[in-house]
């Protein structure tokens, strides 16, 4: 039975390649808008203008202390209710980047703190707008911290598509609970889909430690 079961998998493995293909879209499209969004937030964290960063500050509370799967139930089923009807797929995008964005902006204001005040005094004595300061001086400066915890971060973003598969996106995980309605034997789906998730997260997570090292020395 067992061997029925393997050889079942094998036929449908495009499947999963399928559901593979669409966790690597959403997960590399959220790390790009998430990045973006996470640095402009960050940078708005650490300014001295006293509401926005107040602002920012309840959005990243709320980001990081409500679950996941609450926050894409409400881009998907609340938000038609306020008039933005969204697909599985843009509603999934915009769900990474409510949660993803929160995480990295506190990481890249944590990496802005680190900075020390002379460089902020020399930077605005050699006649720098606050941007340019943050452009030329700060961050790149604070990129030594940033970059290893922002690496390990997308590897979370990329296991965290895992629950895009509730509002009916066809990611992985999702393909592996439409298998198991045809082939009963869930432990042999999942381990599947737990491989192939690791194939996608593994190469980032050896990029992060070679980071931490790099950045160590």
């Amino acid at each position: 039975m067992m061997s029925f079961y393997f050889g079942r998998l094998v036929e449908i493995f495009p499947f999963f390649l399928s559901g593979l293909w669409m966790t690597v879209k959403v997960g590399f499209l959220s790390l790009i808008i998430c990045t973006v969004l996470g640095f402009i937030l960050g940078m708005i964290r650490t300014s001295h203008s006293v509401i926005p960063r107040r602002i920012v500050g309840a959005y990243v509370a709320f980001a990081r202390g409500t679950p996941f799967v609450v926050q894409i139930f409400i881009v998907f089923f609340i938000f038609p209710e306020w008039g933005l009807q969204l697909d599985p797929f843009p509603a999934a995008l915009v769900a990474m980047a409510i949660m993803g964005s929160a995480f990295i902006c506190e990481i890249v204001a944590s990496g802005i703190a680190s900075i020390s005040k002379g460089q902020w005094e020399a930077s605005a004595s050699s006649g720098l707008t606050k941007i340019q300061q943050l452009r030329f001086v700060i961050v790149p400066q604070a990129m030594k911290v940033i970059i290893p915890p922002l690496v390990g971060q997308y590897v979370l973003l990329i296991k965290d598509t895992s629950v895009v598969s509730v509002i009916g996106v066809m990611d992985l995980t999702r393909v592996g609970w439409v298998t198991v309605m045809r082939i009963p034997e869930g432990l042999m789906v999942f381990a599947l889909v737990g491989l192939l998730y690791f194939v996608v997260s593994y190469p980032l997570i050896l990029l992060s430690n070679y980071l931490e090292k790099k950045m160590a020395m």
